[in-house]
């Protein structure tokens, strides 16, 4: 069922509406900054795999948790570092997704996380109103696998149908770029995929803080990362519009890039989502693998 919430005068009434789906553990399709987005409860394990259901899309591609205040990120991640904060004090709400370590003690279940989180604050007023009401959610963009995101709300029905309760009509949204992610689970940041925030931006703020994001010149050797193991493979065979969440990834219900279409395996260590790799020169110590939850 599609709800009208383009209206002030009805908002109030439409959010309510879709948090109580929410609250029931069924789905609800939202606006976002860029396109239309799909998502639940973040803490409902079987909501989320409802909405890995309804993309075709497997625990592999995790998506993204949008929050709706940066206060909120101190329960779902641990060890966030300084410059971390300073990106979200900076940049949020806005195309910032931040990739941290979740808090182990959290009773969720993503998908295939290796225990980060994928987090992001939306510029939209819809969508920070229902994540006000509920909570975290667990949100990618809101189309099948392999077709466009969709940037109305209609459109986001024809593709997903029955699988959603509610379709909260927020009027066509813009369908820009994709947010950009940043892995902050090390001592420096490194650039996932570059997306509607410019690495340069993010410099800006960052003072002496290195940001890594920049290809290794052809003249230069690459830092050594070698390793006993086989390298893992982080090609893949997903449309644009899937490479993002939750994480996710990153699949930001956002674009046909990210359409909270979360992030990917980074070099060595897999993150949450699906971004293309920035042949960014890792230092070796960013190269781990999380502890597992306790």
């Amino acid at each position: 069922m599609i709800v009208d919430c383009s209206n002030p005068d009805n908002r109030d009434e439409a959010i309510k509406e879709a948090s109580d789906v929410v609250r029931a553990g069924r789905i609800v399709v939202l606006p976002t900054d860029t396109v239309y987005g799909v998502g639940a409860d973040a803490f409902d394990e079987v909501a989320v795999a409802m909405v890995l259901a309804a993309k075709h899309r497997d625990r592999e591609m995790p998506p993204p948790v949008l929050v709706p205040s940066p206060r909120t990120v101190d329960g779902l991640a641990t060890a966030v570092p300084m410059y971390a904060k300073i990106l979200m004090r900076q940049f949020w709400p806005g195309p910032l997704t931040l990739v941290l370590r979740a808090q182990a003690s959290l009773a969720w279940d993503l998908g295939e996380t290796n225990g980060t989180v994928a987090l992001r604050m939306p510029d939209d007023d819809i969508a920070l109103a229902l994540l006000s009401e509920v909570g975290p959610m667990a949100v990618t963009s809101a189309n099948v696998t392999g077709r466009p995101a969709a940037t109305t709300a209609a459109q986001a029905q024809e593709q997903l149908a029955g699988a959603v309760t509610t379709y909260l009509d927020g009027g066509p949204r813009t369908g820009g770029a994709a947010s950009t992610i940043v892995d902050c689970t090390g001592e420096e940041p490194v650039v996932l995929r570059h997306g509607a925030l410019p690495a340069d931006r993010l410099r800006e703020v960052l003072g002496e803080t290195r940001l890594l994001d920049e290809p290794a010149s052809p003249e230069e050797p690459a830092e050594d990362t070698s390793s006993t193991e086989p390298a893992e493979d982080t090609s893949s065979t997903e449309p644009a519009e899937t490479q993002e969440s939750h994480a996710a990834q990153v699949a930001d219900p956002e674009s046909p890039g990210e359409p909270l279409p979360g992030v990917l395996p980074v070099v060595s260590a897999r993150l949450v989502g699906s971004v293309r790799p920035t042949s960014v020169r890792v230092p070796d110590a960013a190269l781990r693998d999380l502890p597992p939850s306790r």
